[in-house]
Formats: C-alpha cells, structure tokens, sequence
C-alpha cells in the first residue's frame, strides 16, 4: 500500500469516529390575514401569532433564535420570513456570517423576537 492510500486510509477512519454535530437552521415563509393595515398594534399582534403558530407547528425542535428576515404587507395580508435555528444551528449561523458582515454593518436589519 503507497503512502498516499495509507493516509487517505487513516484520515477515513479518523473521520467515521467523529460523530456529526446536529445543527438546525431552518428559513420558514408564513402569511397571515390583517383586516386594518393601518393599526400597527393589530399587526404586531398578527406578526406575533403568525411566529407562534410557525414555533408550534411547523418546527420539531427548540429554537433559541428566531429573526424575521422579513415581512411584507400585500393587500389584507402580512407575508412573513424567518429563520430559526436552535443552539448549534445559531452558532452555525453566526460561523457564516463571518467577522466582515459585522465590522462592515453590511448585514441587514434583524427583529428578534
């Protein structure tokens, strides 16, 4: 066996005992009917419902983030991104952001809820 294949042979095995990390970072886009588009207190609440609903039924996992990345008003009707991650997937997220997006501010605005 060359020396190549036996370090090719060596870092697989390394490998398959790392065990993997699980991280969720999900993106999640909802609507929800607003019947005043005038009444930002009425919007909040449906803002607020809308990210309720999504938390209960639609992840199976515990978020410890969850940023509106965004929203949209369009008629009657509040259209709703965001992005949920637990622990590790907010750390992934972050990882990914890099030291630029924060030194430069060039990351859009965030709501966190």
């Amino acid at each position: 066996m060359t020396r190549v294949a036996l370090a090719a042979a060596a870092g697989l095995a390394w490998l398959s005992l790392a065990a993997p990390a699980h991280a969720f970072l999900v993106e999640v886009t909802t609507s929800v009917a607003v019947s005043d588009t005038d009444d930002q207190v009425q919007i909040k609440q449906a803002l607020q419902s809308a990210v309720d609903d999504v938390l209960k039924d639609a992840i199976a996992f515990t978020p410890t983030m969850v940023v509106v990345t965004r929203a949209m008003l369009v008629g009657e009707r509040l259209y709703i991104r965001l992005l949920i991650a637990d622990q590790e997937g907010e750390r992934t997220f972050k990882d990914l952001a890099g030291p630029d997006d924060d030194a430069q501010g060039s990351a859009s605005p965030k709501l966190e809820i």
